[in-house]
């Protein structure tokens, strides 16, 4: 078994594949230590991980060395000479250390480029034999974009083998991902942690096009992706003093140019023709998702993109081959059949019922097992899920959706399902499902098909079946500046914060 990790910069994880290309577990560090974004792995997460069987090895997401030339160029001397990450340290002996191993095995560890482990994570989950992997993030060791031809070589031993051949990238300071972050910061969000809520604010501008030329003076070269300066410190506080345009419109241009910059490079690398696999912390931008899909034959994007993604990249580089993808449901396991009766009647006496059963999501969006659902069609029902939730009023809900009623009740371009939740579809009938449409008319939708998780599946029909209605609103179960729902005394804190049922 090979046990892939990932930490040190944000979003830590570990995943365990086995001798047969099975992803036994795949996990979140911040599930388990409550801090959000959790860059550090932790005992419980280990632990979990290893409860599905013990490594022969390890593969680690980076090369460290590597990345500390970066962080000496970029100015991060403490970074950059801290010894308690020094490369010597990822050792066994380090691992075995902390605890975090168990001290008597004998395991490798070896390392992966950066942004090899992103194309990784994706390729090998994807049902492509052959594809251009586009990996677009903050940053790396050095690349902040990075294009791929991949493919399977089955010569070696009769075994089709992954093979990445990288044929273009653009290198720090020149990033997306970091132009994107500092926008986040300059209209008072949390950069690397608030990018969505950028985005969900850019529908919410006006002046939209002078928004979008104010930001495009940030770029240099539109093709070559380069900007005019390095955002890894930010954007100047008054550079949008006195354009009369306010932070919604700020994200809205922001928004616009990210779309513009990844047109570029799909029209670069990418035909009608072309399967294509998108990665990186930017494959997260559902709306600029929607908009790619027609730039290429076919999009893949695994549902868990960024850097804890990557524990699953560096794993699959170690397997060297296609792994056996069937779905994101790899994190803690909370035991038990999925509640269907318990949240239909949840739903039925309050309109708002959450859910924590089986296994966790394997990346950023609750699809079902760590859920807080709601009937999406009252006036009422996003101002009062935004409020349990403390969140921004503007901000919209997710709807999830019989598989069969994809296309009845949204505008889809070519896909017959979206089972991850990672584009945008224009609403058909938003006047009667008000909760989850935003305010361009567009949900970011997750649709159940009969080959699905079988629980969320069997709730969709029975709610169809009560209610005329096929879909549910599904927002994530958990407590404000905390992650997701992990296990059980998680869900009890989320009902006595909140007097919301969560049903397991």
């Amino acid at each position: 078994m090979i046990l892939g990790l990932s930490a040190g910069f944000h979003d830590a994880g570990a995943t365990l594949i086995d001798k047969s290309g099975n992803i036994r577990f795949a996990g979140h560090a911040e599930r388990y230590s409550g801090v959000k974004n959790d860059a550090n792995l932790n005992q419980q997460l280990i632990d979990d991980a290893l409860s599905y069987g013990k490594p022969t090895s390890i593969a680690w997401y980076e090369n460290t060395w590597l990345k500390r030339t970066r962080q000496l160029y970029s100015g991060e001397w403490r970074k950059a000479i801290d010894l308690s990450t020094s490369p010597k340290k990822l050792t066994m002996p380090y691992f075995k250390q902390t605890g975090l191993l168990p001290k008597t095995q004998k395991l490798s560890i070896t390392s992966y480029p950066h942004h090899k482990c992103h194309a990784a994570a994706g390729f090998q989950t994807s049902p492509f034999n052959e594809a251009i992997a586009i990996v677009v993030d903050a940053i790396g060791e050095w690349d902040t974009i990075s294009v791929w031809k991949c493919s399977y070589n089955p010569v070696y031993l009769g075994r089709p083998i992954a093979q990445y051949k990288k044929i273009w990238h653009q290198v720090y300071p020149h990033s997306i991902g970091l132009y994107y972050s500092a926008i986040t910061k300059y209209i008072g969000l949390k950069p690397m942690e608030d990018e969505y809520i950028t985005m969900g604010m850019a529908a919410y501008g006006k002046s939209y096009l002078k928004a979008y030329e104010e930001n495009l003076k940030l770029v240099h070269d539109q093709k070559e992706i380069e900007f005019v300066d390095n955002f890894h410190v930010g954007l100047e506080d008054d550079y949008f003093v006195g354009s009369g345009l306010d932070k919604f419109d700020v994200a809205a241009g922001a928004q616009k140019v990210v779309e513009q910059l990844l047109r570029n490079i799909f029209e670069r690398f990418a035909t009608r023709q072309t399967n294509v696999v998108f990665m990186g912390g930017v494959a997260l931008n559902c709306v600029a998702n929607a908009m790619l899909e027609s730039y290429c034959k076919d999009l893949w994007i695994m549902p868990n993109p960024g850097d804890c993604g990557s524990s699953l990249g560096a794993a699959a580089l170690q397997w060297g081959k296609k792994l056996n993808w069937k779905d994101p449901y790899l994190g803690h396991d909370i035991p038990g059949e999925y509640p269907v009766d318990a949240i239909i009647g949840g739903l039925m006496s309050n309109k708002i019922v959450g859910v924590a059963s089986g296994r966790a999501e394997f990346g950023p969006r609750a699809l079902g097992t760590r859920s807080l659902l709601a009937d999406p069609r009252g006036e009422d029902i996003k101002d009062k899920v935004n409020s349990i939730k403390k969140r921004q009023k503007f901000r919209p809900f997710a709807p999830m959706i019989l598989e069969e009623n994809f296309t009845d009740e949204f505008v889809v371009y070519k896909k017959t399902k979206e089972p991850y939740m990672q584009s945008v579809y224009k609403c058909k009938r938003p006047d009667l499902y008000p909760a989850i449409v935003h305010k361009d008319g567009t949900s970011r939708v997750q649709t159940v098909g009969k080959n699905d998780h079988p629980g969320v599946r069997a709730l969709l029909e029975k709610w169809h079946f009560l209610t005329g209605c096929p879909m549910l609103l599904n927002t994530s179960l958990n407590i404000k500046g905390e992650p997701m729902v992990n296990n059980r005394a998680d869900a009890d804190r989320f009902e006595k914060r909140y007097g919301v049922k969560v049903c397991s």
